[in-house]
């Protein structure tokens, strides 16, 4: 289904794409959404999350956790080393069962608190 964008305005597509129509002129520019950057409290709290799933890990190894929890052992390493601090819900929650943690006890262990 066709929609009109009014000349000037953004309209965010629900894929991460931002569309905005210049001008009759410049036409349609499409770009990525960009993200509000995390505070420094989030990234901390992330940090302790990987620190938080590493230890839960023990002797398994990031290929056999992360491949019990459905993702990558990338995405995994990146979650235990802080540079992915806010993983999607569903990814903590799998990761949570595989390593035989509780939800409740993972948002108690890792509060936002500042920095």
């Amino acid at each position: 289904m066709p929609i009109t964008i009014p000349i000037g305005a953004h309209y965010n597509t629900g894929h991460g794409l931002r569309v905005r129509w210049e001008s009759r002129a410049a036409g349609l520019r499409i770009g990525r959404m960009v993200r509000t950057p995390l505070t420094p409290e989030e990234r901390e709290r992330g940090e302790r999350l990987g620190r938080l799933l590493r230890e839960s890990r023990g002797g398994r190894s990031m290929a056999e956790v992360a491949a019990g929890a459905g993702i990558s052992a990338e995405t995994l390493r990146k979650i235990e080393t802080g540079r992915a601090p806010t993983p999607a819900f569903f990814t903590v929650a799998a990761l949570a069962r595989v390593l035989g943690l509780s939800l409740d006890d993972l948002v108690g262990r890792c509060p936002l608190v500042a920095v």
